[in-house]
């Protein structure tokens, strides 16, 4: 008979004097019992490994067929980065996933990628070695020593809840080698991610690039806000360090919100406009109407509830706003300067050995690390000081617990009633009638329900967690994810580990504890018979078969991902029955991030499972092992062919999951140490042979620590004699240097998006929207100039092809970008700002620089044609094209980033950039740019200047000067250039 009719008639024979209130107590002393009573582990396993292979064969079917969904880096990477091909047979895929070494991997997926495989690898070699000691040690002597009953069974069998005295010494020497495999594993791999890591320190586009010879400066006082400042703070830490580039940041106040609110602005537009033109040839007899938005500062001035026509009003917000962020910009360099800047070096050694010197001192209570990738940083959170982020973090931190501790409960609502609704029969007569009317129908919702709700669950978690490490003032985005992770991996441990383990066992101990007090007990001696810890041991060999079971779906979950079936799920439903605009058309077709913070956490705590029940339920090790083996291939393949890293961080994940791994080894020992205790013999002499365990594992942290961490984050941690001969390369130019423009806030210079709409309704397009005259995707109109205006971001006009000197006219409405049908793919839009940011392209796969090399520059713009927005200033004079040639040893993307030809310049005879390329010429967008005042007064005061530089030049930091030496006057492009008056 169906499990679910007789749970409901059983219900329906319920006595009625019984209260409903009893009956809930009576399930919350066990809440989870109908996931064990229904659980089979062959069952389990079974449907495990036949919906693996089924989704593995439907895989292996759609794969050659649907190269959008299951290999878009094949099509979309550039030559270093492309994966290996693939051919069209079923089968085709499993060569490339088996050949493709480490070392290759590098090179085509990046680091944080390899090391994550390399994780895998290692969970999956150690966990067969432990089940291999762990099964052949535990088993035996649980089945010939432990105690037999008669309603014992083949699972309970193997576990030590029968197994008594001298015997337990198996689970205490299994504890002494789970450990010993475990520091062996995380040590060799601690030494393969250095080699890694000193590997990529080596390669040449890290060496080209310019964040890996810059320094960041936090919570600088305000004395110091200036270029000169910064460099004084860095000679409080080593006085004899060669002159650096410095910036100090400007403060944007309201331009990235305002960019934001654009942008968005442009995509409800979009949308508008894309179900109102779907059919060109037949429009609705009613154009599209919204509601005001609220940060319209007009918004007030509507009548409430009234709706407007969306694409006038849109029309018209856009041009509001454009006018608004034009006038922004053209006053950034009356802003006061902010707390934070960067500081730029001609060789990388002696960057990270300024950072190795300064990581314990903090002068004028400064912090000086080394400067992240452009792209990693996150903007809004840079200006905050101590003070402001320490509250958020302690206010950060409150939440996550509250959240924690709050989840307690419906977590267990869940495990009583959805898992088994008939339980909520027992409480709820009402619903129990329905119950029995509709057994079908609810033994289906029971089905979906109760997973569909836990898969939500770990969805919306991450990013409920990043939106508060956001808030907790993260100035990273990889920081952010290794803090997403961490949080993730406590909320899982805590209330799907340790509440689900111990939930009933502490709530029947209270129980009795008061019941016993209630009947004229003491308190202590009630506590004392209540025999907690024998209760807590009894508790988790009982529920340990769920884990094993549990473990073995999470196969199924692996072949899911490989499946991508709600990738495909989703881009059928969008393109058949909704109406995507065009850019949702070309972002359904880009390559996905991976998810690490999530992944990671899933990884620690199916290894923190595992290891807590080894010694409890030795079934748990085969059933983590057969997970990570399959695994390891089904997520290699996965990130070479499907998933980017959206933020490269070097590998930094690594730290994260060994110092929690660490944690769960410390936390088996203690379940082991509860295990032993109990049922070891009257001395307790296993248990003390395990209290050394923790210790050691917290020596063997510090001892990686010492060892390994100062050489994976630095370079060089002291700096050597300077070779004067190999640092007079081309390739560090100081006129591509743009520290400022580079580390400048990205709402100064990025482009603002035009919206896009599809070829087929160009022709009725002029007739519906009234929008701007000028193209901003244009070069040389006027919206293309008031988007950016450093002087290093110039671009010249498109030349018609064939024609010398004729401007290419642009085709189409003003104001729109058109897109044909056959150009709907990311691959036509990779290098493209507004779309690679999102989807990798800073990290270099799709031959953009890995470090920023803005769209409007002519370094990209040249290269990405059209589809690269450029962005002229006007009324400004040209620039020199720059050379591309001359670096051979150094990739496209290295040399896009520092670039390559030119004069070579001293470090210290370098402008002031941000003066020059942030303030005065971020001001000056509309207008022609105001001459650079070099006539500055020199700091007297004996105090105040630079020590060791008491005379020099004319301006800048300690006297000397810091403008750009001009070019070879026998160079073609030297009277095309803007050159600055000097002193003499």
């Amino acid at each position: 008979m169906n499990p679910f009719i007789s749970t409901v008639d059983f219900v329906k024979r319920q006595e009625q004097g019984e209260s409903g209130a009893g009956k809930l107590l009576d399930l919350l002393a066990d809440p989870y019992r109908s996931q064990l009573s229904q659980s089979s582990i062959f069952a389990s396993l079974g449907t495990s490994i036949g919906f693996t292979l089924l989704l593995a064969l439907g895989f292996s079917l759609l794969r050659p067929y649907n190269s959008v969904v299951y290999s878009p880096k094949l099509k979309i990477a550039d030559e270093k980065h492309a994966p290996p091909p693939m051919g069209k047979g079923m089968l085709a895929w499993v060569g490339p996933v088996l050949k493709t070494k480490e070392q290759d991997l590098v090179d085509l997926i990046g680091l944080d990628a390899t090391v994550f495989l390399r994780v895998l690898r290692m969970c999956r070699n150690m966990f067969l070695a432990i089940t291999v000691l762990g099964c052949g040690i535990l088993i035996p002597v649980n089945l010939s020593k432990g105690q037999k009953f008669s309603q014992s069974n083949a699972v309970s069998l193997v576990t030590p809840v029968n197994t008594f005295g001298s015997a337990n010494w198996g689970m205490a020497i299994c504890a002494w080698l789970f450990n010993i495999i475990l520091a062996a594993y995380l040590w060799w791999n601690y030494r393969a991610v250095l080699r890694l890591r000193r590997q990529y320190y080596d390669s040449p586009e890290y060496k080209a690039s310019l964040h890996a010879r810059t320094l960041m400066i936090n919570d600088i006082p305000k004395d110091f806000r200036s270029d000169e400042g910064i460099g004084r703070l860095i000679d409080e830490v080593v006085p004899t360090s060669s002159f650096s580039r410095t910036a100090i940041a400007r403060n944007v106040k309201e331009l990235p919100e305002l960019i934001e609110q654009h942008n968005q602005t442009v995509r409800d537009l979009e949308k508008f406009l894309a179900k109102y033109l779907k059919d060109p040839n037949n429009l609705p007899p009613r154009r599209p109407v919204c509601k005001p938005s609220k940060d319209d500062p007009n918004w007030g001035s509507y009548p409430k509830g009234q709706k407007l026509d969306a694409i006038e009003y849109l029309t018209q917000r856009i041009k509001e706003l454009e006018i608004e962020i034009k006038e922004v910009r053209t006053t950034v360099d009356m802003r006061n300067p902010l707390p934070y800047g960067f500081a730029s070096y001609e060789q990388i050694e002696e960057a990270h050995s300024i950072a190795f010197a300064a990581k314990k001192k903090h002068p004028q209570g400064t912090s000086i690390v080394l400067a992240p990738r452009p792209n990693d940083i996150i903007w809004k959170n840079m200006p905050l000081s101590k003070a402001q982020r320490r509250t958020r973090r302690i206010v950060n931190n409150l939440w996550v617990t509250l959240l924690t501790l709050v989840w307690i409960a419906p977590n267990a609502m869940i495990s009583i009633f959805l898992v088994n609704l008939a339980n909520l029969g027992l409480v709820w007569h009402g619903f129990n009638d329905s119950l029995a009317a509709h057994t079908s129908w609810w033994s289906i919702v029971q089905g979906v329900l109760s997973p569909a709700l836990t898969s939500l669950v770990y969805l919306i978690l991450p990013i409920i967690f990043r939106r508060l490490a956001i808030r907790a003032g993260d100035t990273t985005k990889t920081a952010r994810e290794r803090h997403v992770a961490g949080k993730l991996y406590t909320f899982f441990v805590f209330n799907f580990l340790i509440v689900f383990s111990v939930f009933s066992t502490i709530w029947t101990f209270v129980t009795s504890v008061i019941k016993q007090t209630a009947n004229g007990t003491e308190a202590w001696a009630a506590i004392k018979s209540a025999d907690f810890a024998e209760s807590l041991f009894i508790s988790l060999c009982d529920i340990s078969p769920f884990w094993i079971t549990w473990l073995l779906q999470r196969n199924l979950g692996a072949a899911v991902d490989l499946a991508q079936l709600w990738t495909l799920v989703y881009s059928f439903c969008a393109r058949k029955w909704s109406h995507p605009t065009p850019r949702e058309m070309i972002e359904l077709t880009a390559p996905p991030a991976f998810d690490y913070a999530s992944y990671y956490n899933y990884f620690l705590f199916y290894t923190t499972v595992a290891l807590c029940y080894a010694t409890l339920q030795p079934l748990v090790l085969p059933a983590c092992a057969l997970y990570f083996a399959l695994d390891v291939y089904l997520k290699k393949y996965l990130i070479l062919y499907i998933f980017i890293t959206k933020t490269e961080s070097g590998g930094m994940f690594w730290r994260m999951f060994y110092n929690r791994m660490i944690f769960a080894a410390i936390l088996s020992n203690l379940v082991v140490f509860l295990a032993v205790w109990v049922h070891g013999d009257g001395g307790h002499m296993e248990a003390y042979a395990v209290i050394p365990l923790p210790f050691l594992m917290l020596a063997f942290k510090w001892y990686c620590k010492t060892t390994f961490d100062d050489k994976i984050h630095y370079y060089m941690t002291r700096a050597g004699m300077k070779d004067h001969e190999a640092s007079r390369t081309k390739i560090f130019d100081g006129k591509r240097d743009r520290l400022a423009s580079r580390f400048g806030h990205p709402a100064l210079y990025r482009p603002l998006i035009t919206p896009m709409v599809h070829a087929r309704a160009q022709n009725i397009l002029a007739s519906v929207y009234g929008g701007r005259l000028t193209d901003s995707n244009i070069p040389g109109s006027g919206e293309s100039g008031s988007v950016s205006g450093y002087s290093d971001t110039f671009a010249l006009n498109l030349m018609q092809e064939g024609r010398p000197g004729q401007p290419k006219t642009a085709l189409g409405v003003p104001g729109f970008e058109i897109v044909p049908e056959n150009r709907l793919d990311f691959e036509y839009y990779k290098g493209r700002q507004e779309f690679g940011d999102e989807h990798g392209g800073s990290g270099g796969i799709y031959g953009r620089a890995e470090d920023i090399i803005r769209t409007d520059t002519p370094g990209s713009s040249t290269v990405w044609g059209s589809d690269s927005r450029p962005g002229t200033p006007a009324m400004h004079h040209p620039v020199p094209k720059r050379d591309y040639t001359g670096a051979s040893a150094v990739s496209f993307d290295a040399q896009g980033d520092i670039g390559v030809g030119g004069h070579h310049n001293p470090i210290y005879g370098h402008r002031n950039d941000s003066q020059t390329g942030l303030v005065h010429d971020a001001a000056d967008m509309p207008l022609a740019s105001p001459p650079i005042m070099v006539n500055r007064t020199r700091e007297q005061s004996l105090e105040r200047r630079a020590p060791g530089f008491l005379g020099g030049g004319p301006q800048g930091y300690g006297g000397l000067p810091q403008h750009e030496e001009d070019a070879d006057p026998m160079s073609y492009d030297y009277f095309r250039t803007r050159r600055q008056p000097r002193d003499l």
